[in-house]
């Protein structure tokens, strides 16, 4: 293929993760956005969401019970002549490490704001993560069918939660028993909302903002929101492409998800605003995405998704060229070589082989833990892309099995949950010491504990550890670091990639092994394949 023709696939592609707080409607709009791309012909309804407790991009069986998204899921569908890559992520802050590495695949960013509840704790961490990266934003702002706060305090609330301007490209008429719908403010034209709409495209619109046909049908709602309107006319910055482009400017969008309301321009604003692939770094050089040779980097690590053949599938994004099936791959990390045949694209679980994919799409590579997080693949370059952390665990559990016959199943399920980064998972130095859970949150135990028992058959037995913080280590004298080990052998851990880890009880311990080893760095984060990276803490 031409590097024109490469170049012209690449330009069609938008890569972007949708993020939330908890129940601000992520899923549902997840849904509505494959239900008007016409990637599904339905989506659930809220009595169906109520009887199923999930949706179509919730997988995992402790998702359907709990109905809360725990694992990033990975849906491409095509609109209006692009290929959108929509990478959902969970919303629950005990998973905002998994969140954290999706976010570094994608080239935009879908942010959903609850109306009621406004900027919440877990989206401004989210945001922090995007804005680091300088992440373009598209703000929806969803649930106007319900009581919600003023629009106009919901515009100040992200301006100054967040630290960037925003532009409303709609506006909404009234809320909940009197929400009428958005006035399309670069159309000009207004959306009329109807409660309970199950299928899209039969909306009614009207034009024009002074037309007397509005007026009459809406009254004191629509007059308020002309006033509004006329303020931010006057007030509002105006939509600046190359702010957008850079994070510092987010078009603003109102509905309701649950409702099929909204969604349209929320669409095409992925496809007119967020941009195509663009040049990743890499610590030897900068990988352009229309470069003829193929390169792509595991981002995520999913084991069971399919429980019947107990599979793991490497989530692989594209960097760089060409992927055609079979095309012979090495691993960077190991020197290995692969010929990927049965890759495959998603629709949540729904998957189909794949021939072929170009910059900024999601390819999955079913394989038998040959691959791990952070790996790149290429067609012979050595390349590392950088800027796939774990954090140091906040919270520790001890590990044992109930049945010891079962021990062999129990390595196994952790070093697979490990290695895919649903846990961190510690081996002590000690001989005979219980293994040891790291995690961000508590649900992440839960979770483990619930997929050791479905997916590895492993009853197991949680309980409390006198530790409550990690440190990643590194020497700069392979003398110091035997030292440091033989002295505190205690507290000493291996984790799933056997990077060394000292673990504390109190930030007093910690204080105390720096002062007495300053021959050894303490690190709060590392990368995959064991490289410690950032200021020693």
């Amino acid at each position: 293929m031409s590097s024109g023709d490469i170049r012209s696939e690449v330009k069609k592609r938008r890569t972007f993760a949708i993020i939330s707080h908890p129940d601000a409607g992520k899923t549902t709009l997840t849904e509505k956005l494959l239900l008007f791309a016409g990637a599904i012909q339905i989506a659930g309804s809220v009595k169906a969401r109520k009887a199923s407790r999930h949706a179509s991009s919730d997988w995992m069986e402790i998702e359907k019970q709990r109905g809360i998204s725990v694992a990033s899921s990975v849906m491409q569908m095509e609109y209006r002549d692009c290929v959108i890559n929509l990478l959902d992520t969970p919303g629950h802050q005990d998973f905002s490490e998994d969140t954290y590495r999706v976010l570094t695949a994608v080239d935009a960013a879908l942010m959903v704001i609850d109306a009621a509840n406004g900027v919440e704790p877990q989206t401004i961490r989210l945001l922090q993560v995007c804005r680091a990266r300088n992440t373009p934003i598209i703000t929806f702002v969803n649930k106007l069918d319900r009581e919600v706060q003023e629009p106009l305090d919901v515009l100040s609330e992200i301006e100054s939660h967040l630290g960037m301007e925003v532009v409303p490209f709609s506006w909404p008429i009234g809320m909940a028993r009197r929400f009428g719908g958005v006035f399309n403010l670069r159309a000009n034209h207004m959306r009329v909302f109807k409660p309970g709409q199950e299928r899209h495209g039969q909306d009614e619109i009207i034009p024009g903002l002074d037309n007397p046909v509005i007026a009459e049908r809406f009254g004191e709602p629509f007059e308020k929101a002309q006033e509004e309107i006329e303020l931010l006319n006057a007030a509002a910055p105006e939509f600046d492409l190359e702010m957008f482009l850079a994070g510092q400017q987010t078009p603003v969008f109102f509905g309701s998800a649950i409702n099929n309301f909204g969604v349209q321009e929320v669409l095409d604003a992925l496809v007119d605003l967020a941009p195509s692939p663009g040049p990743r770094a890499a610590l030897q050089r900068e990988v352009q995405p229309d470069e003829p040779k193929f390169s792509g980097v595991v981002f995520k690590v999913q084991a069971n998704m399919d429980p019947a053949h107990r599979d793991r599938v490497a989530f692989v994004r594209v960097s760089s060229g060409h992927f055609k099936r079979g095309m012979k791959l090495k691993v960077s990390r190991t020197g290995k070589e692969i010929r990927p045949n049965n890759v495959v694209s998603f629709l949540s679980q729904r998957r189909e082989l794949l021939d072929d994919a170009f910059a900024g799409d999601i390819i999955g590579v079913p394989n038998h833990g040959i691959l791990q997080l952070g790996d790149v693949l290429t067609e012979g370059e050595n390349l590392q892309f950088t800027g796939l952390p774990f954090f140091a665990p906040e919270l520790f559990q001890s590990i044992e099995v109930k049945d010891p016959l079962r021990t062999k199943q129990l390595r196994t399920g952790l070093t697979q949950l490990g290695e895919e980064g649903a846990i961190q998972v510690f081996r002590p130095h000690m001989a005979g010491g219980m293994m040891l859970l790291g995690a961000v949150g508590q649900l992440q135990f839960e979770v483990v504990a619930h997929r050791l028992k479905t997916e590895y058959g492993v009853e197991a037995r949680l309980s409390s550890s006198r530790f409550n913080l990690a440190r990643w280590v590194t020497a700069k004298d392979p003398k110091d670091m035997k030292k440091f080990i033989e002295t505190n052998a205690g507290n000493i851990a291996y984790d799933v990639v056997e990077a060394i880890a000292f673990l504390a009880t109190s930030p007093a311990q910690l204080r105390v092994a720096q002062e007495l080893n300053p021959g050894i760095e303490f690190h709060a984060l590392r990368e995959h394949g064991g490289h410690v990276f950032g200021d020693a803490v």
